[in-house]
Formats: structure tokens, sequence, C-alpha cells
């Protein structure tokens, strides 16, 4: 589960993003891993996004929106590369070659850098909502953490390396999986359509109350936002 920072939105270096792509291949631009499309049979293609260095005119380069799209048979003559600023049409899907790309279901299920490691390692990621600290239960962790560091410190960089892991150790688990069902029943709130003020009081009342077996937030129920 990962919160929705600006740091966790970073992709890989050879993520399918029409952002840093040319028009046409000529010029600095990234090389994109291979693509997809599906065909007029239906069939899936793979589509190398570089050309093959036999190519007798742009041997091993990155081949940019145009050719992308030529070979997927969607270029449109007189297409410009994107609309002026600000932005597309939101209803638009064929006003520049940057929509279109971006339409595309290879660019369009492009994945961040942690989405993709998170997922390569088995696990399942859960992004969490932006703007809502309170439905991020490590933001209490990190709090906890810099609590028992600051009350341990010696202000060196040194003596800072060794007590995080003895900052990390002093959360127990009992108290990590509270600050998770409190964020379940804030998202059970919110769901029924309460606002963040009415949330906060429901959620209070709850944990004030006494835990009997119709009010529990039983551990399977947590297990499964693990």
């Amino acid at each position: 589960m990962v919160d929705n920072s600006q740091g966790h939105g970073i992709y890989a270096p050879d993520t399918l993003l029409t952002r840093d792509m040319n028009f046409n291949p000529s010029g600095s631009q990234p090389r994109l891993r291979n693509g997809w499309f599906i065909n007029g049979l239906g069939e899936k293609v793979v589509q190398e996004m570089v050309f093959p260095t036999d190519h007798p005119t742009f041997p091993d380069k990155p081949k940019g929106m145009k050719q992308t799209l030529t070979e997927q048979g969607l270029f449109q003559a007189k297409l410009r590369m994107q609309c002026k600023k600000p932005n597309c049409d939101p209803n638009a899907t064929d006003c520049c070659a940057k929509r279109i790309l971006d339409l595309q279901p290879d660019f369009a299920e492009q994945k961040s850098l942690v989405h993709e490691t998170i997922e390569a390692a088995g696990h399942l990621c859960i992004m969490l909502p932006k703007c809502h600290c309170e439905l991020n239960f490590i933001e209490f962790f990190w709090g906890a953490m810099k609590r028992y560091l600051r009350e341990h410190c010696d202000y060196t960089y040194s003596g800072l390396q060794r007590n995080i892991p003895d900052a990390m150790a002093s959360v127990n688990v009992f108290t990590i999986r509270k600050w998770e069902h409190q964020m379940i029943r804030l998202m059970s709130a919110y769901r029924d359509g309460k606002g963040t003020k009415e949330a906060q009081i429901q959620v209070k009342k709850f944990s004030s109350r006494k835990q009997t077996s119709h009010h529990r937030v039983y551990e399977t129920v947590a297990c499964a936002f693990d």
C-alpha cells in the first residue's frame, strides 16, 4: 500500500510515455521498451519502439510518434504532434499524435517504477488517493519513528544511521494494525458519503465504544488490504 506522492509517480527511463517523444525519429528522445497493439485480425502484435540496426536511414534510432502510429495504422495526414496549450480537448480522441498514442492500451496501461517493482516482487500494489494522509497509516509509522529519533538524537549523521533500525523496530505490529483498522473505518465512512469532519467524528465515536463482536474490524478484513 503506497501513498500517492510525487516521488512514487516516477517512471523507468524506458517507460512508454509520450511526454519525451519526438514526432519524427530525429533529435534526442528516449529509447522506449517494446509496446504492443491489436491488429485488424484481433491479434496482439509486439511493436519495437527502436529501428533495427540495419535500417537504411535511422539505424538503431527511436522511432518517434509518427512512425509508431503509422505501423499501427493510426497515422492521419496533417496530424500535428500535440495540441496547443493549455491541453487537448478532454473529449477528443484523435486531435493530435500525442493524444492518440496516450489512448493506446500499451501506453495507457503504463505503470510507475514503484508500481512495477512491487508487482515484479509478486505483490499487489495499492495506490492510496492523493491529499488524504489520514488514509495512509504509514504516515503514523513515520511519525512514531521521527519521535524516537528525536528522543535518541546525538546530532550526528552516524548516530542517525545507527538509530534508524531501532526506530523502525520501536513500533510494534499491534499499533500498526490499530492504525490500519482506523483507516478502514475512515474509508467506510467516506463510502457512506460523509465529509471529512463527519467521518472523523464517526471514527472517534467508534473507537470510544466497547469493541463488541459486531463492532470489531476482524483480522481477515485487515489482511485483505495487505
